[in-house]
């Protein structure tokens, strides 16, 4: 592989594990735009039971939900990306976690979950066509907080944003 081969390869894994994270970003911020960035206009999302459809209804759903919801967080590692020139595959390991209120009780819901998302390079970025998700396990339970989350905000009022002023919404590509 030439030197040029070499850095677009690593170009490329850099953008989509890049857009991984915006991802996670989107949901714990329920920023619909930046989910949307994510996905191609025509790309299609199997959330194993809970959602299947296009990803741009899946975003819309998710932070539908996640209003419900007191907190999420979304974290994400193991991404393992095979490059084919404008096309690439990819496994994502990924934990979710959620709190809600049931009867009174603070309950959280942890989920270990896989994403296999098929990309392709459109027009110069790099986007999902498909993704499908495998729920390895998942648990709930009744929690007690250490503390009070007072900085943390589920919207653009996060302060994230101050820091992250640059970030624009098209494909989570920084002016």
């Amino acid at each position: 592989m030439s030197d040029a081969e070499t850095l677009r390869h690593l170009l490329d894994r850099q953008a989509i594990t890049d857009l991984l994270y915006r991802y996670c970003r989107s949901m714990d911020r329920m920023d619909a735009e930046l989910g949307y960035s994510i996905w191609h206009e025509d790309a299609t999302a199997d959330y194993e039971g809970y959602y299947k459809g296009s990803g741009r209804g899946f975003v819309d759903a998710a932070c539908a939900t996640h209003r419900r919801m007191l907190a999420h967080s979304h974290q994400i590692s193991n991404i393992i990306i095979e490059l084919d020139g404008d096309r690439a595959g990819s496994e994502t390991y990924v934990t979710g976690t959620l709190r809600l209120m049931k009867r009174e009780q603070l309950r959280q819901l942890t989920m270990w979950v896989r994403y296999v998302d098929e990309w392709s390079r459109r027009n110069g970025l790099w986007g999902i066509d498909k993704r499908v998700q495998i729920t390895d396990f998942d648990e709930i339970r009744d929690v007690m907080p250490a503390s009070k989350q007072e900085r943390t905000r589920r919207d653009r009022s996060d302060p994230s944003y101050n820091v992250l002023a640059r970030e624009v919404l098209t494909r989570g590509r920084l002016a």
